[in-house]
């Protein structure tokens, strides 16, 4: 298990996790595992956060990896005072335990927060939904489009409302006005 990840210049992926030894949590770390070559192709570093001391972690990690088919790859914060769980707000409302809910933080290389999500403890997330959001994210910052509903990497994107449709057709290809606010156009090459 890596002891150290070192973000300056890359965007991170933050998942809060309700403890150790979980089933839900063994699959999220380990399909999070498992597409670390992709967080990387988009310079991303992936940390979780357990409010479980580090001990339980290094017990924990051979679990995941025999789970999986693939050995953790990115640390796992140890929280036991749950100092960070609650500086995140971590901490489900209302619950009788201390247990993180399952929160998810994307970060941009200036650290500035980009996306938060939070799914109730019994519902373990979607690894690859969060690989899609970095892909957009990482589209809109790059060129003046908004990605519609159910985009993917290559998919048809949405003209910036800011931007006039006179200047989306010399910008894009195949500029199409469906209404005056909603112009959609082929993905600008990366």
């Amino acid at each position: 298990m890596p002891a150290e990840v070192v973000k300056e210049g890359t965007w991170a992926v933050f998942f809060g996790h309700p403890a150790d030894f979980t089933p839900v949590c063994t699959t999220e770390l380990g399909r999070t595992a498992a597409l670390q070559s992709e967080f990387a192709r988009r310079n991303t570093k992936a940390m979780a956060l357990s409010v479980d001391p580090i001990e339980d972690h290094h017990g924990w990690a051979p679990d995941i990896g025999e789970v999986s088919g693939t050995p953790l790859n990115f640390p796992i914060v140890a929280d036991p005072d749950h100092k960070v769980a609650e500086l995140y707000d971590m901490i489900h409302p209302g619950e009788c335990d201390t247990s993180t809910v399952r929160s998810v933080f994307v970060i941009d290389p200036d650290n500035k927060l980009r996306l938060s999500l939070t799914n109730p403890k019994s519902v373990g997330r979607t690894v690859d939904e969060i690989v899609r959001v970095l892909d957009a994210l990482q589209a809109t910052d790059r060129d003046p489009i908004a990605t519609p509903a159910d985009w993917r990497p290559g998919d048809r994107v949405i003209v910036s409302p800011g931007m006039s449709t006179e200047d989306a057709i010399e910008r894009f290809e195949n500029v199409e006005v469906v209404k005056p606010y909603l112009r959609f156009a082929d993905a600008p090459a990366t």
